[in-house]
């Protein structure tokens, strides 16, 4: 098995994608409830269901999470519920691994949100964290 294995590690590492991403399922979740809600948007759009999930520096606590309909890029962990595409960059993988995205409808409102085990704080707003 592992000789079966190294020529395609050997093809990805030469084709510039990342092999160390190849047949790994992202430690990030999508839940049924998510995927149902980014299913509903991306085909009012006529867009294809791929949700990313991304970082960025800023926010009231440091980092905020991004949310986008988009295409995957070469070198995005995937991870599919019912259907629908999570995608994350190799970079806000470090940030959200092991954690879940879902669609909470309340009082307050309708978001998506992301239960991160990794943030050490956040803000009253549940975009934003801290590690």
């Amino acid at each position: 098995m592992a000789g079966r294995s190294r020529p395609r590690a050997a093809s990805l590492a030469a084709s510039g994608r990342a092999p160390y991403l190849f047949g790994v399922t992202i430690p990030v979740s999508l839940t049924n409830s998510a995927a149902r809600r980014v299913s509903v948007i991306a085909q009012k759009l006529g867009k294809p269901p791929v949700l990313r999930l991304s970082v960025d520096g800023g926010g009231c606590a440091g980092f905020s999470y991004n949310f986008a309909l988009g295409d995957p890029a070469p070198h995005d962990a995937r991870s599919v519920t019912d259907g629908v595409t999570l995608i994350v960059d190799p970079v806000s993988l470090d940030l959200v691994a092991g954690s879940a995205v879902d669609y909470v409808e309340d009082l307050g409102g309708s978001a998506f949100k992301v239960t991160n085990p990794n943030a050490a704080s956040g803000c009253g707003c549940g975009s934003s964290f801290s590690v």
